[in-house]
């Protein structure tokens, strides 16, 4: 069936729904990741320690988000970028294997942001999203 006949029986506010899970949902996992890179360092592949010294590498993670995500190796590794998306990517596998495994851009992005329970900061969790679906827009 076509989004166009789909549509046809339903109101607007059903296709403004519609609309934005297409735009959230199918999404390429490394256009997340390339995304989040984006937001996180500018695309650096050194930036510099974030939060305080708390977040390091391309995806500025924290030590407990990379124990939490079981990858073998050291937590300084999370400043090569191949190593840091394999993190973010067990990650994901962990706390969210639904959204990864159809490509739910914005469930990943607001876990890899706020953890596993991105609902009890709503405001945040938008806010973040809005810059990670921004720098998807702009990298097609």
């Amino acid at each position: 069936m076509t989004f166009a006949a789909l549509a046809g029986g339903l109101g607007l506010a059903a296709i403004a729904v519609l609309t934005v899970a297409t735009v959230c949902s199918g999404a390429e996992i490394p256009d997340v990741l390339r995304a989040i890179h984006q937001v996180e360092a500018s695309g650096r592949l050194h930036p510099p320690d974030g939060d305080d010294g708390k977040a390091i590498g391309p995806m500025q993670i924290w030590r407990d988000y990379w124990t939490d995500s079981r990858v073998p190796g050291k937590y300084q590794q999370c400043r090569d970028l191949a190593y840091a998306e394999r993190v973010v990517r067990a990650y994901w596998k962990r706390y969210c294997p639904k959204a990864l495994a159809s490509g739910d851009a914005r469930r990943l992005a607001v876990i890899h942001h706020l953890g596993p329970h991105p609902e009890r900061a709503p405001k945040e969790a938008e806010r973040y999203w809005n810059k990670v679906k921004a720098a998807m827009k702009g990298e097609k």
